[in-house]
């Protein structure tokens, strides 16, 4: 793979649970990761990406500098939805407003239309988060509408946008 996305690496575990535990960032993610987020957390997230199955899950570590910078990921759906993926990121706050995550959505999604049969790649967040749903439209994405009430995160409800990009666009 060539670009800013990489294989995860053993040694990215430290790094990725520097990332994790910057609330701004667990703010705008689903539930379930930890926090604060250990350099263990890290090592067995890492040890799940390298080990799944690469037609259902494409996952890479943003690089920059050589250094982890981030995380992007799709799972492929199942049944009717098996040629659809859901897309899901997160770069460090250091990294922000460069261009970086832009960047990795595009090559993720050449990488997957090019080597996959998945026809459609999808990501929702949370509608208020506006520089996350910027980095989609400038991705290619097309927001398809909100989500209402479609979530609830920190104990408040929230709107969440869909977003799509064909494999045609």
């Amino acid at each position: 793979m060539s670009g800013i996305l990489r294989k995860w690496r053993p040694d990215d575990a430290e790094v990725l649970a520097e990332i994790l535990s910057d609330r701004r960032i667990l703010d705008n993610l689903r539930d379930g990761i930890p926090f604060p987020y250990a350099k263990e957390d890290g090592e067995e997230f890492i040890a799940a990406m390298l080990s799944a199955d690469e037609n259902e899950v494409f996952a890479f570590a943003i690089s920059e500098a050589g250094k982890a910078a981030g995380s992007i990921a799709a799972y492929r759906r199942s049944n009717i939805h098996r040629r659809t993926a859901e897309l899901g990121y997160y770069l460090s706050s250091r990294h922000w407003g460069k261009g970086i995550m832009t960047r990795a959505v595009k090559e993720i999604c050449e990488y997957i239309f090019s080597r996959t049969d998945i026809l459609r790649i999808y990501a929702q967040p949370f509608a208020d988060n506006a520089a996350s749903c910027r980095v989609l439209e400038k991705a290619g994405f097309r927001c398809e509408g909100i989500l209402r009430a479609a979530a609830v995160k920190n104990g408040k409800i929230r709107d969440m946008k869909m977003y799509s990009r064909l494999k045609e666009d």
